[in-house]
């Protein structure tokens, strides 16, 4: 419903302001709005089509784990701390292997990808909960993991910045990892207060110790290092993961005799048609952005934004990058197309390109996943769920904003 009324208002004020324009005696501005809705047309439709081999791709390697039982075994080795976590949820049940498998894929930042198997875990949960139209506290923390979603591997961000002509695209690779820890440390903190979990757990606890054990001799690593050095080690130290998790997928396949191949064609066929569903979505937000952009609502909205900021006496290069902000709790596509737009407007290798890129992946869309998730099981009551969700997302957008000033300035 929010997004209804954000998309209708993106027309409306476009509109408003198009007019006041042609009153005060621009006679292009009218013209712009209505060529803007065929080229953002043409762009939507290309940005889904680019991104399909992506998404075929890991939905493929994906499946083949699935098949094979890796999922499921890593679930098991994760089950002392997805117990903590969702402790409504008996020890075994199937919704813990597909809410693993949904983590999993938020955290190699493959976006849409993840929303079948998201479906399917939210699906699960609900067979067990007692109270059908509400959502339960395993829901909910489900969603708050979902909108704070830890990146490791910011798959089809460095798509998108490859796909512009980016440099280094993995040069968001370590911003984007500290950054989506922090909102999904604060967000899993909100989200333990409201259902009383205790954090302390000697399990919890480890899970954090190795987690900031691993930031920090990230951190160790690179410092020292120059640009040059540090996108080196970034793009090699990607490389490794992404290249090693798609053989350990496959190799177990392979142990257990499957036909990978076939497997992997079933899973990219579901890729395909994620990619496909995309563009009715992606469509509709761009036009609406592009016909409030061309008609400088947007323009005015970040002038006026970037004057009050420099009126505290702060640095307002960051402005560039709020419509992402803006737009990512309600439509990734929308966020993404925002990205685009600022990657076509900064640079992508610009500061503001960075930031579009790190505000992008850093969080997941809470009123997109409430809408689609909740709804696709009936739920009506969302009780605390959007709170966690958005407390997650400003935490995000301030930790990008701040991350990226230290990287990239």
């Amino acid at each position: 419903m929010a997004l209804n009324y954000i998309w209708i208002a993106l027309f409306v004020l476009g509109f408003l302001v198009g007019v006041i324009k042609l009153i005060m005696g621009d006679a292009e501005a009218l013209p712009k709005m209505m060529d803007s809705t065929f080229e953002m047309s043409k762009e939507g439709f290309e940005m889904c089509l680019g991104l399909t081999g992506t998404l075929a791709l890991w939905m493929g390697i994906l499946k083949i784990g699935e098949r094979s039982g890796l999922i499921n075994k890593l679930a098991s080795f994760l089950s002392p701390v997805l117990t903590r976590l969702f402790p409504d949820v008996p020890k075994g049940h199937p919704a813990l292997g597909s809410v693993f498998m949904n983590i999993s894929a938020n955290m190699l930042g493959l976006d849409n990808a993840a929303t079948p198997i998201g479906l399917k875990a939210m699906k699960e949960l609900q067979s067990i909960n007692p109270q059908k139209d509400t959502a339960s506290n395993p829901m909910i923390m489900f969603l708050t993991l979902n909108t704070s979603g830890v990146t490791i591997i910011p798959v089809s961000i460095m798509a998108y910045r490859a796909k512009a002509g980016a440099v280094d695209p993995t040069d968001v690779f370590i911003p984007l990892l500290l950054t989506s820890l922090c909102s999904t440390l604060v967000g899993l903190i909100v989200c333990s207060i409201y259902q009383r979990i205790n954090l302390f757990n000697r399990y919890i606890m480890l899970m954090f110790g190795v987690i900031a054990a691993l930031v920090g001799a990230l951190f160790y690593a690179i410092m020292g290092m120059d640009t040059d050095q540090m996108q080196h080690f970034c793009r090699s130290l990607t490389s490794i993961m992404i290249l090693g998790a798609i053989l350990l997928f496959i190799l177990s396949g392979v142990w257990k005799r499957l036909n990978v191949y076939d497997a992997f064609i079933e899973g990219a066929k579901e890729g395909f048609q994620v990619a496909v569903s995309l563009i009715p979505y992606v469509v509709a937000i761009l036009v609406a952005v592009g016909v409030f952009r061309a008609s400088g609502g947007l323009v005015m909205l970040q002038e006026y934004t970037a004057r009050a900021v420099e009126a505290m006496g702060l640095d307002s290069d960051w402005v560039g990058a709020l419509p992402v902000a803006l737009m990512k709790p309600l439509s990734g596509p929308g966020a993404r197309g925002m990205m685009l737009q600022n990657f076509d407007q900064f640079g992508v290798d610009s500061f503001v390109g960075h930031l579009s890129s790190i505000l992008q992946g850093c969080t997941d869309t809470t009123f997109y996943i409430l809408a689609v998730y909740f709804g696709s099981v009936g739920i009506k009551k969302y009780r605390y769920s959007v709170k966690c969700g958005l407390t997650a997302d400003f935490t995000g957008v301030i930790a990008a904003v701040f991350i990226s000033y230290f990287f990239f300035r």
